[in-house]
């Protein structure tokens, strides 16, 4: 029915994935007034959202943990535990890099696996969750909450099994599962805007594949209208509950997609401002201003954050990136030198993360190589050999060992 049907189900579920990297909501499911409620109602989640939204996950996972010895018979709760859990990994992975998902790119990407205690742990909390709101649904099938609350668990589980299991079809069965659950519970509460944030985002991404492969999925049921998928997001957003800011995140990688700089740089300052340890945030802010064609004020981004890290205000994360991004941003202008002294900056960094120190010493070694610096090109290549021998940047750097890059 679909062409090429591997490769078409990747790009769907890679697709699919963007749009459940999000936060399940800790507002009440149903609430109309979307108030900043949580669920449960414990005075420490606010806390355990504002350092998960910073990128501080082992304070989250310790007080999202607190939380659920306090409630452990709300499935909200043992979803929040497990999506801290699950985003931590990823992000030590190296998986959340935002440039990545302005494409198709991390479909190909390969990155570190993940540890076997967590993928264990996250697997005990969602047959956990799922235990709680299936003996909920059991006796009332209408129960709005526990709906939601199933969809948030099927969506973090399609986001664990694609992104660490790499199991494409499982990850579709368990995102299909939870925009069914979220169209459902919208059909018994109209006014639930939480429940838009899924189905607005799956409804982009149905609203984006090809069109024969959308057809194909039509026909099995799998409908999407990509401006309305946008607009319940932008609902979302603009709305006081909690999965505003799930909304905003996702508006800002779809509308990059679509070439919609504007919109998503305005959204992307507001988070920056909301949450301004999130790194990864602060770089997207570099990276659209990239894409837009304004690599000055992009460039003076990528420096901003780098001596931003340099000083500890992102302390424990990887702002190195921003050096990368600069780097490459000067090569692309063919100014050399200057990027090859921002690759070079990345070494030191206290504790870089090794892809990113790998990918700055290739592309120093290959700078020095198009520089004539045969010398200092082989000392980047045996560096990238040396941090990690089995993978992709390593293998190339070994052919630039044995004969000089050169520009294609």
């Amino acid at each position: 029915m679909f062409p090429r049907p591997i490769a078409s189900a990747n790009v769907f579920l890679a697709l699919v994935l963007v749009a459940l990297v999000t936060f399940p909501s800790a507002a009440g499911a149903g609430d109309s007034d979307q108030s900043l409620s949580f669920r449960p109602n414990d005075p420490l989640n606010r806390s355990a959202f504002d350092h998960f939204y910073n990128l501080d996950y082992d304070r989250s996972v310790q007080e999202f943990d607190q939380v659920l010895q306090r409630h452990p018979d709300d499935p909200f709760a043992v979803n929040h535990l497990l999506t801290t859990v699950l985003f931590r990994e990823l992000y030590r992975m190296g998986s959340l890099d935002t440039g990545e998902y302005a494409n198709d790119s991390f479909i190909r990407a390969a990155h570190r696996p993940a540890d076997p205690k967590v993928k264990q742990q996250i697997q005990d909390l969602v047959q956990r969750a799922l235990q709680l709101e299936e003996k909920s649904l059991s006796a009332n099938p209408k129960d709005v909450v526990a709906l939601y609350a199933r969809g948030a668990t099927r969506a973090q589980f399609a986001t664990y099994t694609a992104m660490v299991e790499h199991a494409w079809f499982s990850a579709l069965r368990n995102a299909v599962g939870a925009r069914r659950d979220h169209e459902r519970v919208l059909e018994l509460a109209p006014g639930d805007t939480p429940a838009k944030l899924i189905v607005g985002a799956h409804n982009y991404v149905m609203g984006s594949l090809p069109l024969a492969l959308r057809g194909g999925f039509s026909m099995l049921g799998f409908g999407g209208n990509k401006e309305l998928g946008l607009q319940q997001l932008r609902e979302c957003a603009q709305a006081t509950g909690e999965t505003s800011t799930d909304a905003k995140i996702l508006l800002v990688l779809f509308l990059r997609r679509e070439h919609r700089y504007d919109e998503a740089l305005s959204l992307a300052r507001g988070l920056i401002q909301s949450y301004p340890h999130d790194v990864l945030m602060a770089l997207e802010e570099g990276n659209l201003l990239r894409a837009e064609g304004h690599d000055q004020e992009a460039a003076t981004v990528y420096r901003k954050v780098w001596q931003a890290g340099r000083v500890g205000f992102y302390d424990g994360l990887h702002y190195e990136i921003a050096a990368l991004s600069l780097g490459d941003l000067l090569r692309g202008e063919k100014d050399y030198g200057e990027a090859v002294q921002s690759y070079e900056l990345v070494n030191a960094a206290p504790q870089p993360d090794s892809e990113t120190l790998q990918k700055a010493n290739l592309a120093a070694g290959e700078i020095y190589d198009l520089l004539g610096k045969r010398d200092l090109a082989l000392k980047k290549y045996q560096a990238v050999v040396a941090v990690d021998s089995s993978t992709s940047f390593a293998e190339t750097a070994s052919k630039y060992q044995k004969e000089p890059y050169r520009e294609e």
